[in-house]
């Protein structure tokens, strides 16, 4: 069996910029499509930072995820199975800044959070991904290194360095079982001989 090729992982600080620069650029915004862009970029750079959604689940959020609880997504996955996805303070603090905008425009109706003109009714996952590319140049980021799928492995990356076990990140990113969420365990590499030294009995033991 072939073996999976390591996930392309960003530097917090990569993801800082981006946040930084899609927050200016919707801070300077003139005029309501334009703002109204820009924030919904914001919005879904934001949740998509912290979660690890797919973009299909991202871009395709209906609006009544944004009027429940506020500490979770609910979002329905591969195969219709549903989970809840916790939201950082920074995400939810773009959720409310584009609904301020969202609920004064033309898609005001619209059932889905992200409403757009085209058939599907929301962003698509290609506009999304090209907008998030134009977002990387302006941030001074090679815009061949950014995707949606990329903030997704960085997300689940962020994740386990810090010690989250491999279990709950399978739940948060909505993986079938752990197999998958294992090709990020090359991230933990100094993290995990940290562990042994502290704690096996014999690590210290010539």
């Amino acid at each position: 069996k072939a073996e999976r090729p390591l996930p392309r992982v960003l530097a917090i600080s990569e993801v800082d910029r981006l946040l930084a620069e899609a927050r200016a650029h919707a801070d300077a915004a003139d005029g309501a499509p334009a703002q109204f862009r820009a924030e919904r970029m914001l919005c879904l750079l934001s949740i998509l930072a912290v979660t690890g959604l797919r973009v299909s689940e991202l871009v395709s959020l209906p609006l009544a995820a944004a009027a429940a609880d506020e500490s979770f997504l609910a979002i329905r996955g591969k195969g219709g199975r549903e989970r809840l996805v916790p939201l950082s303070e920074g995400a939810r603090a773009g959720i409310r800044r584009f609904m301020a905008v969202r609920s004064a425009s033309r898609h005001a109706a619209s059932k889905w959070l992200f409403p757009s003109h085209g058939g599907s009714g929301h962003l698509t996952r290609q506009h999304f991904g090209l907008e998030l590319k134009l977002l990387a140049g302006r941030a001074g980021l090679a815009a061949e290194r950014i995707s949606p799928h990329v903030l997704r492995h960085a997300c689940a990356s962020y994740l386990l360095e810090r010690g989250t076990d491999l279990r709950a990140v399978q739940q948060m990113l909505g993986y079938d079982d752990t197999a998958t969420t294992e090709i990020y365990t090359h991230v933990q590499g100094s993290r995990l001989q940290q562990v042994v030294d502290r704690h096996h009995p014999l690590a210290k033991k010539s």
